[in-house]
């Protein structure tokens, strides 16, 4: 009777364990039902003052509809809010997406809860996003439905490193897993393109992973924001236990625990087992009396205890959630996301450039102007203002900041912030005082502040900036547009190479690539890049040839023609060197005063990095090896890769064209038509 008596205080209490540690996490759930991560507001606004604009109508009217919506069992929904009269500035689009795991329930309290959180974090702006954990949505006065969008994007990593002993290991795991979910989402036939990945990292861990699109995407739209959304974690989770990127359109995700349901649709729970029969009364006696207290005595501290572990395991996984959630309050800084976050205000920009005044300009190019300004703590900067008709503006915007944000070399110009809000776009650089070196090189009354010295220092500067850009930079990048007007000098004469625009990023084992649209500068571009859109590194040691034949000649290759009898400066070049005279090459501005060895050095590298066969130039490694060395062994050049032409003809100086279009025409940035280049 004693043991019987035991086995019900036992049974009995610890039900009433188990329906205490269900109340404490019903409660924890509760509390924090759904999770805010992170707004992205834009810059465009409307009536600021008017809770019932045309525009709040129909915004208040959208996000109703889809919260109405958000029963729908593919959790995703999107819909249009017409201005009235079918006005198209009040027109709004507007969309959800919940977790392709979550119930109904959960996704109708997630869009609730977002419809009102979107109005409190962006209250007057005419495009918005709210992120959370359980879904997101997003309304915009501009048409967002079945499109890829990458320009926004929001980064989260865990706090917690994985051991560098385990680092390569759990690296090469989390690329497989991503590899396989971006492609089940993207081809996933069930509505949702929905996928998550799971695999053993350890006896102990396991490494869980997740992709979603927007179901409206197509197939290779959902793949191409998947693999930019991959692209991006090593540069903001590399060997972090957890991390994920989030865009407009996709998003993925990855951690050492699950944070997502076993199964969309769980099994039902089998049906209760019958109640067992009444027990008989038990006759109480002191001795059992005595037993009972003795029993409870020992279960009590016991189930005590166990419940004070639970209580402190489940404080300890609230607690390291906070602090991922810190993580995301430090990253939400801005709307673009570089190592450095470093945002600038346009009031700030404005202030400092006096509304961008014609005084403050020191520069242009072909994507806008450059103007200086001094920041309250002295220290002056560069602000380069993309130019609003620019078709290439936004690219070149999003390029500069994602790579040159991750550069750190003396050769290479330092960024040191950005501005996006409304249609300004501004990059903001390190002031270089010196300016350009076409400003010096091929200006007749500065050409002399350049003598030989300060020349060949110039080129053995840009040479090892292209060798850190190609070589021994964490990224390997491609420039595609060296030139003179991009290499800046500072106050030593320094060279600093700039506008990483059109710069591509290559993967560690690529080494070659190929573009439809071509966009360059005449005259640096290699041939197979100006006729079949190949780059690759070579592409870049081309441009270096040509800029290299410039220095030593002082004269530019884009207008060669229009001093001397020769095609241009290529096979003038080249002439000069079959017949031995390379000296006769040099700017007579410098006279007999110059290194006669370093010029002509200067010369044979030059030819040979403009050699028509690719895999004839030597690399960067080599180049830099050639100048630092006097006894180095140099091939001996072939004739140089150049484009024929009428002395007659005008080109611009830089253009760019579809390559796609065999029978277009190229054409520059101020619409002025060229002819097709041919190589001899």
């Amino acid at each position: 009777m004693i043991m019987l008596r035991f086995e019900i205080i036992c049974k009995d209490f610890s039900m009433f364990l188990c329906c205490l540690l269900c109340l404490l996490i019903g409660f924890s759930k509760r509390a924090n039902s759904v999770n805010f991560l992170a707004p992205s507001c834009e810059n465009v606004t409307y009536s600021p003052n008017t809770t019932n604009s045309p525009f709040r109508t129909n915004l208040n009217f959208l996000l109703s509809t889809l919260s109405s919506n958000a029963s729908r069992t593919n959790g995703f929904y999107n819909s249009t809010a017409l201005g009235r009269g079918n006005d198209p500035s009040n027109t709004i689009y507007g969309l959800f997406l919940c977790r392709g795991d979550l119930s109904v329930d959960v996704c109708q309290q997630c869009v609730a809860s977002a419809s009102k959180r979107i109005i409190q974090e962006c209250p007057n702006q005419k495009g918005a996003i709210v992120w959370y954990d359980e879904c997101l949505l997003r309304y915009s006065n501009q048409y967002i439905f079945s499109r890829g969008d990458a320009l926004v994007r929001l980064r989260l990593s865990n706090v917690q490193n994985v051991t560098e002993s385990d680092a390569a290991r759990f690296t090469s795991l989390l690329e497989n897993l991503m590899d396989k979910i971006q492609n089940r989402a993207a081809n996933d036939l069930s509505g949702k393109k929905f996928a998550v990945e799971e695999a053993n990292f350890s006896a102990f861990q396991t490494l869980y992973t997740l992709a979603q699109c927007t179901p409206d995407l197509s197939t290779v739209d959902c793949d191409s924001c998947l693999s930019n959304a991959i692209s991006v974690l090593p540069t903001c989770c590399r060997n972090r236990v957890g991390g994920r990127v989030l865009y407009p359109s996709c998003n993925i995700r990855y951690e050492l625990y699950r944070f997502y349901n076993n199964s969309v649709a769980p099994a039902p729970a089998p049906p209760p087992s019958p109640p067992p029969p009444p027990l008989p009364p038990v006759p109480t006696t002191s001795s059992s009396k005595g037993s009972s207290r003795t029993i409870i005595a020992i279960v009590v501290p016991v189930a005590v205890s166990i419940l004070l572990l639970l209580v402190g395991f489940i404080f300890l996984i609230r607690r390291s959630r906070k602090r991922y959630d810190a993580i995301v309050e430090a990253t939400d800084a801005s709307q673009f996301s570089t190592p450095e976050s470093l945002q600038y205000s346009l009031s700030l920009i404005q202030a400092i450039t006096n509304n961008f005044s014609a005084e403050n300009k020191i520069g242009e190019g072909g994507f806008g102007h450059v103007y200086k300004g001094t920041l309250q703590n002295g220290q002056e900067i560069a602000v380069k203002r993309l130019s609003r008709s620019s078709m290439q503006g936004l690219e070149e915007f999003k390029n500069e900041i994602l790579l040159v944000a991750n550069l750190q070399h003396r050769n290479l110009v330092r960024l040191l912030g950005f501005c996006f809000e409304g249609e300004e776009k501004l990059l903001i650089y390190e002031f270089v005082p010196n300016k350009s070196l076409d400003c010096f090189l091929f200006d007749p009354e500065k050409q002399h502040m350049l003598d030989w010295s300060r020349r060949y220092k110039i080129i053995a500067g840009i040479a090892r900036g292209l060798l850190y850009l190609h070589e021994d930079s964490r990224l390997k990048i491609i420039h595609r547009d060296l030139k003179a007007s991009n290499i800046l000098l500072d106050r030593d004469m320094n060279p600093k190479i700039a506008d990483f625009g059109m710069a591509r990023l290559f993967g560690a084992d690529q080494s070659a690539a190929t573009t439809k649209t071509i966009a360059g500068t005449y005259g640096y571009m290699s041939p197979e890049y100006a006729m079949h859109g190949h780059f690759s590194t070579k592409s870049d040691v081309f441009s270096f040839g040509v800029l290299v034949l410039e220095i030593v000649t002082g004269k530019k290759n884009s207008s060669f023609y229009q001093s001397d009898g020769a095609q241009d400066l290529l096979s003038h070049c080249w002439k000069n060197w079959r017949d031995g005279t390379p000296l006769a090459l040099l700017d007579p501005i410098l006279g007999n005063s110059s290194a006669r060895n370093e010029v002509i050095q200067s010369i044979h590298i030059g030819l040979l990095c403009v050699q028509e066969d690719v895999d004839e130039r030597p690399n960067m490694a080599s180049v830099v090896l050639m100048l630092s060395s006097r006894s180095a062994t140099m091939p001996t050049p072939d004739q140089p890769a150049f484009f024929a032409r009428s002395k007659t003809e005008s080109f611009p100086r830089e253009f760019q064209f579809d390559a796609s279009t065999s029978n277009s025409m190229p054409a520059s940035v101020n619409e002025t038509t060229v002819t097709e280049l041919y190589p001899r």
